[in-house]
């Protein structure tokens, strides 16, 4: 593929590779840098595609996983980030019990932790589902995937999720 295409594929695959990767991340700005890092790996990889009329869906799953290498470099660097709308309640509820609240928080690093664990099949959908609140539609969307096929893996990966936290639990 000459530089040539690549430039029209920049230009029809764009605005697809960016809603993905803000229905991934709800950011803007890092959307856009997730467009660029995945058409740099593209083309650094161009060579590797057999057949042209796959590239669209070869886009796609690259920026997917582009999008979830973020979020997850994100997650490492923030630890646990809180939603500004959770930091509200939590200072609106001045009464509740500190010892609730480290057990919350608590709670949240563990199930982080049990879905780092995980099977990647399970560990993307439960991440895009648990993290950014996606529901099963924009989960297939995302991932490329069957509707049904995520429905089954968000239902295996919460038994596997529950199987993993009780582990740690007793443990």
């Amino acid at each position: 593929m000459s530089r040539i295409d690549i430039a029209e594929a920049f230009e029809l695959y764009r605005q697809r590779m960016f809603y993905i990767g803000y229905s991934i991340t709800k950011d803007w700005h890092l959307a856009e840098d997730i467009v660029q890092e995945s058409f740099i790996k593209a083309f650094n990889k161009i060579d590797t595609i057999e057949d042209n009329s796959k590239l669209g869906a070869w886009l796609s799953s690259i920026t997917t996983r582009t999008a979830i290498d973020f979020i997850r470099r994100e997650q490492k660097r923030k630890g646990l980030p809180l939603e500004a709308e959770m930091l509200d309640i939590l200072g609106k509820h001045t009464d509740q019990n500190v010892e609730v609240e480290v057990e919350t928080v608590m709670l949240q690093e563990q199930v982080q932790s049990a879905i780092q664990e995980m099977n990647i099949h399970y560990r993307d959908v439960l991440i895009l589902k648990v993290n950014q609140n996606l529901n099963e539609q924009e989960i297939a969307s995302v991932l490329g995937l069957n509707v049904s096929t995520v429905k089954v893996r968000v239902h295996r990966g919460r038994k596997k999720l529950k199987l993993l936290l009780h582990d740690q639990l007793t443990a």
